[in-house]
């Protein structure tokens, strides 16, 4: 073997080094990719279930108001036949003081 094979030799063997450095590089760039994209995906999983759980809130919110419309409307009710009540009591007991 002569000098210049020598020297291809030495070339190819740091091309083989270079080579093996970069595929290596690369290999940890591709597994710190997918280690970003599978935390992405659980990210959109959350945000995904966040968005129905909201969607679950805003209508037990909406029922809950409005049956607190309901129930504010029956008191005002129960509060007229109240007075209404009161004042037939008091007719009734100023009618018997006349008596």
């Amino acid at each position: 073997m002569n000098e210049s094979d020598e020297t291809k030799l030495s070339s190819y063997e740091a091309a083989g080094a270079r080579l093996e450095r970069a595929m290596g590089r690369l290999e940890g760039s591709i597994r710190s990719l997918n280690m970003r994209i599978r935390t992405l995906s659980r990210a959109e999983g959350d945000a995904q279930r966040l968005v129905g759980e909201r969607a679950k809130l805003v209508g037990e919110l909406e029922r809950s108001e409005a049956k607190a419309r309901r129930l504010d409307e029956r008191t005002a009710e129960v509060s007229r036949k109240l007075v209404d009540a009161m004042e037939q009591v008091k007719g009734v007991l100023a009618g018997e003081g006349r008596a």
